[in-house]
């Protein structure tokens, strides 16, 4: 995959996760929905399944990450902004990275 390619994810990425949010927060019950969801085991299934994915992606951040206080606040918005969060941050590290894989996937650790 090229840079431009997944650059071009990430943009659908953070489109997409723009338009449900603002269809989530304004057509939907939070509180309501989410007790909804909770209740059914597949409700169950896909948190943990998701909250996985956050996590591991988080861990990923704050690999790269060479502030602390960086890595926290991207880590804290990934949970609650999910994948919103997570294509903004991999379209900034793609444009940081100047077309550099190893600068992508490592950050400031590719230079030492």
């Amino acid at each position: 995959m090229n840079m431009n390619t997944a650059k071009g994810i990430s943009i659908l990425g953070i489109l997409a996760m723009t338009a449900v949010l603002i269809y989530g927060f304004t057509a939907g019950d939070f509180g309501k929905d989410g007790a909804a969801l909770l209740q059914n085991p597949w409700g169950i299934v896909s948190m943990v399944d998701l909250y996985t994915g956050f996590i591991l992606f988080s861990a990923w951040i704050v690999y790269r990450e060479k502030s602390i206080v960086s890595a926290i606040v991207w880590v804290i918005l990934m949970m609650v902004l999910g994948f919103f969060a997570g294509s903004l941050y991999a379209f900034l590290a793609l444009n940081a990275s100047k077309g550099d894989w190893k600068k992508f996937w490592m950050g400031h650790r590719a230079d030492g």
